[in-house]
């Protein structure tokens, strides 16, 4: 051992030490676990660090975990409790069989705990990456959290099976979202449907056009949060708000229809500007204190369009539904007016999935040449993106929103390894991103399919798919989506196509040839071609390698030039390396002077033990 590490030590623990006795002003987070307030925490972290406050109504043992999936299996479980006054703490993880065991390793530790009549208290911490495969690293991905509890502490057999009382739920513990807080006194109004009748069929979008409040200058939109009618959080998977054309008639207001129906009014196709995105287990959005969404001048929006789409796989009956969202508004203006650009692939049949594939990757770019004329006449000096919202359906696994720029990659916008369906929010920046003119983005989506028969299509329904990133930027500019699609016809060249069915009349169109597929949908010859796992990864890469149509629209029905060009994917550079990795690498080369450690970790935690009892 050199006789510099026994002081690296030292000061190393020395500031764990301290860290850990100021715990107590750092839990800035909470979350109710479960519906009726019985399990409750509240979390702080720093770069290296996360501790936890749980709070449950019991007086017995006290089960917290991180799961990979959201239930027992595959699991790293902290499980503690009070006994005769004395709190205590073990790590444990599940193996795939759910059966649970003491772990070698125990990364977690125990800063205080307590009981009274009703509850127990326990605070322990962990490092983000323990570097022990039994523990699940924390990042900024959404975690899904599971808890129980018990009524008896843990005996000298273990824990005792909690039965009913556990549960799940995904979190970001790392990217928790934007404070609720706002000035009391703050202006609001509502955009509601009043009593819709949900069809009772797997999806439906229903589509409402409301007016804005007349206002006599300008003022800021601040905060935007869900209305979700109480039981109806699993019907409701998202709301989108558009922007429409400002000269509709008033007789449109509040007037609902079907979106994407045959027979939908022509007014709700002026609707195509996104203002704002909100989807299942999201709270509300906040602005920062320096942007807010501009109503009440000339070019601002006067008539939105509500679009809500319903979920009800189990096609229940009678279903009414008062959902809707509740804007809060400000005449204190904020420096910078904030607008949403739509990124990633552009929703059609032509984005499709084939069935049985564990790992399926899709690629939306926003284009360089897209960016560089829009950003050039709009915002030469580039935006400022603030939050990113990812979003994909049931067989997402994890979403990225790449950034690029001079070809190199640089770190994401945004990411989700972790992707849940049912846990869908705009993510806040810790740090704001310039876009500038030139760059280039990517939507990146993984998916699983391993269990669908068909191919899986790019649409509207939560069984189709979608790869998208909603970007919340300022200053605002006059672009609204920048997407792209893989040119089908060499999706078609893939299984045999060669001819297909003109003039097209049809949708989808129809093959005219090889015979094995005549006369079928260009849909039913891809279902009917005979997927494997080989064939869909080489089908996988192919497909990202085909020339792409560019979406580059602007706020309204206008586009950019480079609206509708066929452009080949640019070869990029990523050069990003997991830090997860690098970490435990970095811990794996520091095996000496153990000794000395351990000895000044006794002795600090006698003297910690002072300080937690303080």
């Amino acid at each position: 051992m050199s006789e510099n590490q026994p002081l690296y030590a030292l000061v190393f623990l020395t500031s764990l030490f301290s860290s850990t006795c100021s715990q107590g002003t750092r839990f800035v987070h909470s979350a109710a676990l479960d519906a009726d307030g019985r399990y409750s925490i509240k979390w702080g972290f720093d770069e290296s660090t996360i501790t936890f406050e749980v709070e449950v109504e019991t007086r017995g043992y006290i089960g917290f975990g991180l799961s990979p999936t959201g239930a027992m299996s595959s699991s790293d479980i902290v499980i503690g409790g009070v006994l005769d006054g004395s709190p205590y703490l073990l790590d444990y993880y599940t193996d795939s069989n759910r059966k649970v065991h003491k772990d070698v390793l125990q990364s977690y530790q125990l800063l205080y705990g307590r009981e009274n009549d009703t509850h127990t208290v326990l605070a322990f911490s962990r490092n983000l990456q323990t570097c022990d495969d039994n523990d699940k690293v924390i990042t900024g991905s959404t975690v899904r959290v599971i808890w129980a509890f018990h009524a008896e502490d843990v005996g000298v057999s273990g824990p005792v099976y909690h039965g009913t009382n556990r549960g799940r739920k995904s979190l970001r513990l790392l990217n928790p979202g934007t404070s609720s807080s706002i000035p009391a006194g703050t202006a609001f109004f509502d955009l509601q449907n009043e009593e819709v009748p949900v069809p009772h069929k797997d999806t439906t979008y229903w589509c409402q056009i409301f007016k804005f409040p007349e206002l006599k200058k300008k003022h800021h939109i601040i905060r935007i949060e869900p209305m979700i009618q109480k039981g109806h959080g699993n019907l409701v998977h998202h709301i989108l708000l558009y922007q429409c054309d400002s000269n509709l008639n008033k007789s449109e207001i509040n007037r609902g229809h079907e979106c994407y129906h045959p027979n939908m009014p022509d007014s709700f196709f002026t609707c195509e500007t996104v203002l704002f995105a909100w989807a299942i287990g999201g709270e509300g959005f906040t602005y920062p204190p320096h942007a807010g969404m501009s109503i009440g001048t000339s070019i601002d929006p006067v008539y939105v369009q509500m679009e809500i789409h319903f979920d009800n796989p189990s096609l229940q009956r009678g279903i009414v539904d008062s959902s809707g969202l509740r804007l809060y508004y400000s005449p204190s203006l904020r420096r910078y007016d904030a607008g949403v650009i739509e990124t990633g692939v552009w929703v059609s049949l032509y984005h499709m999935l084939p069935p049985g594939m564990q790992d399926y990757i899709t690629e939306g770019h926003c284009t360089q040449e897209c960016l560089q004329e829009s950003l050039d006449s709009e915002m030469p000096s580039g935006i400022h993106v603030f939050a990113v919202l990812l979003h994909a359906h049931l067989a997402g696994r994890a979403i990225r929103a790449r950034h690029f720029r001079q070809q190199v990659e640089l770190q994401p916008l945004a990411s989700d390894d972790q992707f849940d369906f049912n846990f869908q929010e705009f993510q806040p920046l810790s740090q704001e991103r310039i876009i500038l003119p030139g760059d280039s983005l990517i939507t990146e989506c993984r998916y699983n399919t391993k269990g669908r028969m068909n191919m899986t299509w790019g649409g509207l329904s939560t069984r189709d798919e979608m790869c998208l990133s909603y970007l919340l930027y300022y200053p605002r500019v006059n672009l609204a989506r920048c997407e792209s699609l893989p040119e089908i016809t060499g999706q078609l060249k893939f299984i045999g196509i060669k001819e297909i069915q003109e003039p097209v009349i049809t949708w989808p169109f129809v093959i005219k040839s090889p015979k094995k597929y005549s006369n079928l949908s260009f849909t039913e010859a891809m279902d009917k071609y005979k997927w494997t796992r080989k064939r869909g990864k080489a089908f996988n890469n192919i497909v990202r390698k085909l020339p792409m149509n560019v979406r580059c629209s602007k706020i309204g029905q206008d586009e950019w030039s480079i609206q509708g060009m066929i452009i080949s994917p640019p070869e990029l550079k990523s050069e990003q390396t997991s830090a997860a990795v690098v970490a435990c690498r970095n811990v794996s080369e520091i095996q000496c002077g153990c000794s000395f450690v351990l000895l000044l970790t006794a002795c600090l935690l006698l003297i910690l033990q002072t300080c937690l009892y303080l």
